[in-house]
């Protein structure tokens, strides 16, 4: 491979079409494709893309089935063009306005670079309509040498990413397992039997996943009394915060595995990690990555909080797409925010308490609603979460939570979750109010619609107060 090569993400499938050809790449359970087919197959669309002159910017087509999607995304970014990855169940107008966003600009014919854009995604933006981020090639070489020089010969074998391509975290699995020759299994639509299936079939050995899917394969073990899986040797953990109260269960499942959880985010890749150490602080998401530099800028006692900068290699481009928000993330030079808050603590880890616009300032203190969030979602019984602050004439904001419980015959009462949130909570973080919401709003990524359930609480007639 030459160095170019090495600095584009689909620079090793050729090397791998050689070396490893008869390899299997890339399976679903129905389709299976080895690096030569893989590779054979990329470049006919590529050339396809070429003949055509397809324009700068091309969309993938997220009907097609994921296997297909990857041939599709390696086809865009080999032809040096850059690949747009939407959300199915986008509805057809957010659809439509998105793809309007990019005009039929010519594709540059030179052969791509490591600073050549060959990625969009989409997140939820503040208004809860898709945000599209858009990354060159060697931001995300640059996070795949970094996983590799962290986590060492476990992340270069077999990986299974059992998550939505459209997702950032499941497609980087899958390119993690293709950059580096082991290949990686994927699913249609998620299934913790299957995912179980085929990690007890001993020829995974890294699973790349967000906490909901552990949570699920782990109940399902617990209900089948499923007996030790020893060949998975790294799980990945990110998307969201690990209840690392389960860390022990899952431990036991995979005893010969290593459990990291990472922090980051779309703008910004690899941050922080740490292996997932029940013991841990809640707030800590670990230490940062070799390559990247941490500053907590305007430091405020007692903890030293501030606004979490960070300086990387692995740095995102910019926002693109229809009325894109260009004071998400905050530009200073080398150094980016995306507007978290937190703190480095004494042992050097760090700490992350939540993003700046959902600050809520109750009795001239500040509090960052994801930390009663975590507490109150680590009772089983708490299926979702959202905590929200109201105008309050004397206190300033007025700390109310709006939940949904797992069982509709919940006996969870008020008291009870106070109870719950005083045990770990200084009293004025303790929720004054608390709502059930029965239909709970997501955001286009999946995620909770934090701003939706503020509207609610102006009229909270879709809401019921919690007794």
């Amino acid at each position: 491979m030459t160095d170019a090569d090495h600095g584009l993400v689909h620079g090793r499938l050729t090397h791998w079409a050689q070396a490893r050809a008869q390899v299997v790449a890339l399976e679903d359970g129905n389709t299976t494709l080895t690096f030569a087919a893989l590779h054979a197959a990329v470049c006919r669309q590529a050339q396809v893309l070429q003949d055509r002159q397809a324009p700068a910017t091309v969309f993938v087509d997220d009907a097609l089935s994921t296997v297909d999607q990857m041939v599709a995304f390696l086809a865009i970014i080999t032809s040096g063009r850059c690949a747009a990855v939407t959300d199915p169940d986008w509805p057809l107008a957010v659809r439509q306005s998105v793809q309007r966003a990019f005009a039929q600009t010519p594709a540059d014919m030179a052969m791509p670079t490591p600073r050549t854009p060959f990625y969009i995604g989409f997140t939820s933006g503040s208004t809860g309509s898709p945000k599209g981020f858009r990354r060159h090639h060697q931001s995300w070489t640059e996070s795949l040498l970094a996983c590799q020089d962290t986590f060492g010969e476990d992340v270069s074998r077999r990986v299974m990413a059992p998550g939505r391509f459209s997702h950032s975290l499941f497609l980087f699995g899958m390119i993690l397992g293709l950059w580096s020759g082991a290949g990686v299994v994927v699913q249609e639509r998620f299934s913790a039997a299957r995912m179980m299936a085929t990690l007890q079939q001993g020829e995974t050995p890294c699973l790349v996943a967000v906490p909901s899917q552990l949570l699920l394969m782990l109940a399902l073990a617990e209900r089948r009394k499923t007996p030790p899986i020893d060949s998975v040797r790294l799980i990945l953990i990110s998307g969201a915060r690990w209840m690392r109260d389960r860390t022990v269960a899952l431990q036991a499942l995979f005893p010969k595995a290593r459990i990291v959880e990472f922090y980051g985010a779309s703008e910004t890749s690899f941050i922080a990690w740490m292996d997932a150490d029940a013991s841990a602080p809640a707030q800590a998401v670990g230490k940062p990555f070799s390559n990247v530099d941490i500053a907590i800028r305007d430091p405020q006692p007692p903890l030293g909080t501030g606004q979490i900068f960070v300086r990387s290699p692995m740095l995102f481009m910019d926002y693109v797409g229809p009325n894109p928000d260009h004071t998400a993330a905050v530009r200073d030079g080398d150094w980016l925010s995306v507007r978290d808050m937190g703190y480095i603590d004494a042992q050097g880890y760090l700490c992350l308490l939540g993003r700046e616009n959902r600050m809520v300032v109750t009795q001239g203190k500040n509090l960052f609603p994801e930390e009663i969030e975590a507490v109150l979602l680590a009772d089983p019984r708490i299926a979702h979460a959202s905590v929200q602050g109201v105008t309050d004439a004397l206190r300033g904001q007025q700390v109310v939570a709006i939940l949904q419980f797992k069982d509709a015959a919940n006996t969870l009462t008020a008291q009870n979750v106070a109870a719950l949130c005083r045990e770990h909570l200084e009293a004025y973080k303790v929720p004054k109010r608390l709502w059930v919401c029965d239909h709970w709003p997501l955001t286009t990524s999946g995620k909770t619609d934090h701003a939706a359930l503020a509207k609610a609480l102006q009229n909270p007639s879709c809401l019921r107060p919690l007794l």
